[in-house]
């Protein structure tokens, strides 16, 4: 009966790790513009370069530039909110 508890484990996890592994796919950075609005995070307010290259995405169009990979996961929760502020800074500098 342990042996049978002990495969079954093993066939569950089996089937559960590659459903883990594609949720962390790799995203990579884009190149930064020249043109970008902002001089810090959109997410930490930190100045982007002060944690190596500044990690660039695109969101439905939009450049978004982040101090490093980890402020995109924030990003994502409201990313509504930090486009507005990447909209008001580039509208500033009309």
């Amino acid at each position: 009966m342990k042996t049978f508890h002990f495969l079954a484990a093993i066939a569950v996890l089996t089937l559960l790790l590659p459903a883990c592994n594609s949720e962390k796919k790799e995203e990579a950075s884009l190149p930064p513009s020249a043109d970008y609005p902002l001089k810090v995070c959109v997410v930490s307010g930190e100045k982007l370069g002060s944690m190596g290259n500044p990690h660039v995405i695109k969101h439905e169009g939009t450049e978004v530039q982040f101090c490093c990979k980890s402020c995109v996961k924030d990003f994502n929760t409201e990313p509504r909110k930090f486009i507005a502020k990447i909209e008001a800074a580039r509208a500033a500098k009309k």
